[in-house]
């Protein structure tokens, strides 16, 4: 095909191995992530809902770069890098982490992956821990070797997500369980596949380890999963909300801590190894937190779109806190957000005041996830 020359920001901005077939199955719109395009609409956002619910899409997310960490002394520096226990993590397994800086904020939520004993992946959320981890080692006085192989991932999301992949690889794909990894080969090209996705639903990610093969291996994807009503897709804001899963820069940044977030079982302070941020997030535990991520229900009409700014949320007039991740879901017809507001406003059944870009609305906050708590879908 002909590449389309209007989605550019110039050289600068890496396009995925997906990049053309995206763009043939009918990608229209793009954004920048990691440095990279991810596509971002394929039509109706909606209608991209229901596929991902009710059969399943595929979406490019090679976005997701991987910082690679091998040599002797490999899963004692990841283990730096993070306060969650990885004593335990066992080849073949991944694991949603946290990584923090020296006061305890957020740098990124990533996925680890363990694929051999001195050997993981770092699959990124929006942020630039490749030059983090690369710093970190040089003073660490660890055997370790940061890179950024060539590894692209695809997400395979939907009820119907495990028929598509039993269509590719046998039966046997159903053994692997959630959170955990194998090593296959699709008509001789290598990938990693993990039961993971940011999606809440039954899904698999497909890591690419031959950008070369991109077109190829979209191609087979999309031919099995034809019977099975697979469409083209972009990860879903409106399912992420409903699941309450974190979008980095939107809902956490660098100043933003785990305990903020509800995130303490991430967080192993009586572990004998050390990491980055363990005295400040010891402190902020003792201390407690001034704020906390809440969900929140918007009345007023259906919201026309996800939020492209954070709203202010006020009581009696003063500023609380903001709205960090708003959206109309059609499944609970609620408009339904993430937002982060002081320990007092925080209580569940708490009125407050929302200023949105359609104007002032009220709001009371609410439990999250608002869909599948246990996520049993995802896990089952």
């Amino acid at each position: 095909m002909t590449q389309r020359e209007d989605f550019g920001f110039g050289t600068q901005i890496r396009k995925s191995p997906y990049f053309d077939a995206t763009v043939r199955w009918g990608a229209q719109g793009f954004s920048v992530y990691n440095h990279m395009y991810i596509p971002r609409d394929f039509g109706d956002p909606i209608q991209n809902f229901w596929n991902l619910v009710n059969d399943a899409i595929l979406c490019d997310v090679a976005v997701e770069r991987q910082v690679e960490i091998t040599g002797p002394d490999a899963a004692a520096f990841t283990q730096l890098l993070t306060p969650r226990d990885l004593s335990k993590m066992a080849v073949g397994q991944c694991k949603y982490i946290l990584i923090t800086n020296a006061e305890g904020g957020l740098i990124n939520d990533p996925v680890l992956l363990r694929l051999d004993d001195n050997h993981f992946w770092i699959s990124l959320a929006d942020s630039d821990v490749l030059l983090w981890a690369q710093g970190v080692a040089v003073n660490s006085g660890l055997d370790v070797t940061i890179a950024e192989p060539d590894v692209s991932p695809l997400q395979l999301q939907g009820p119907k997500s495990g028929a598509v992949m039993e269509a590719l690889f046998g039966a046997d794909i159903h053994d692997l369980k959630y959170y955990w990894l194998r090593e296959v080969e699709l008509e001789g090209i290598p990938l990693i596949v993990s039961r993971t996705g940011w999606s809440s639903e039954l899904g698999y990610e497909l890591y690419l380890r031959d950008g070369s093969r991109g077109d190829e291996l979209w191609e087979l994807i999309m031919a099995a999963g034809e019977p099975f009503g697979l469409q083209p897709g972009h990860t879903s804001s409106i399912r992420r909300i409903e699941g309450g899963m974190l979008s980095y820069h939107a809902d956490a940044d660098i100043h933003t801590n785990p305990f903020e977030l509800g995130f303490d079982r991430l967080v192993s302070l009586d572990m004998e190894a050390d990491f980055i941020g363990k005295a400040a997030l010891r402190q902020i535990a003792e201390q407690g937190v001034s704020r906390k991520q809440v969900g929140l229900v918007i009345d007023g009409s259906p919201l026309d779109g996800p939020n492209t700014s954070f709203w202010p949320i006020t009581v009696d007039g003063e500023t609380v806190g903001k709205v960090t991740s708003a959206v109309h879901s059609p499944r609970l017809d609620k408009n339904i957000a993430l937002a982060m507001i002081t320990t007092e406003r925080a209580s569940l059944g708490t009125a407050v005041d929302i200023d949105s870009n359609t104007g002032p609305r009220s709001a009371t906050v609410v439990e999250r996830p608002f869909f599948d708590p246990k996520k049993s879908i995802a896990s089952a």
